[in-house]
């Protein structure tokens, strides 16, 4: 007899069976994945919900303008974003979720204008 590697209850049935149950069995699984630090989704996903916190922390109103560097230094990564939009005049606004960004550059700073995503981008 052996042991659920999850529990510790003894396990029954066919003789190579491991787990006590399928929710044991889930759980002990899940864990496992949990811990892999190397998991190329999870960590794509974490980016992403980090620059979501972080523009909708800068962007209460709607709209506003914020140095890129504070944005960088609370954590904000360009990179990960989840879609864009591009507007009449050419500019390309990368959104994460339904906070966006764009990057200009007013004298020799480089700044964001940070929006939310509007019924009329679709």
């Amino acid at each position: 007899m052996s042991h659920c590697p999850e529990c510790g209850e003894i396990v029954t049935g066919r003789v190579d069976k491991k787990f006590c149950s399928v929710y044991c069995k889930s759980a002990y699984h899940n864990q496992l994945n949990k811990d892999k630090e190397d998991n190329l989704f999870k960590k794509i996903d974490k980016h992403l919900k980090l620059n979501r916190r972080i523009l909708k922390e800068y962007n209460k109103a709607g709209k506003a303008t914020v140095r890129k560097s504070t944005l960088i230094s609370e954590g904000f990564n360009p990179k990960y974003f989840t879609n864009y939009w591009k507007n009449q005049k050419g500019d390309v606004y990368l959104f994460c979720y339904e906070f966006g960004f764009l990057e200009l550059k007013e004298h020799d700073i480089v700044k964001y204008v940070l929006v939310q995503w509007q019924a009329y981008m679709n």
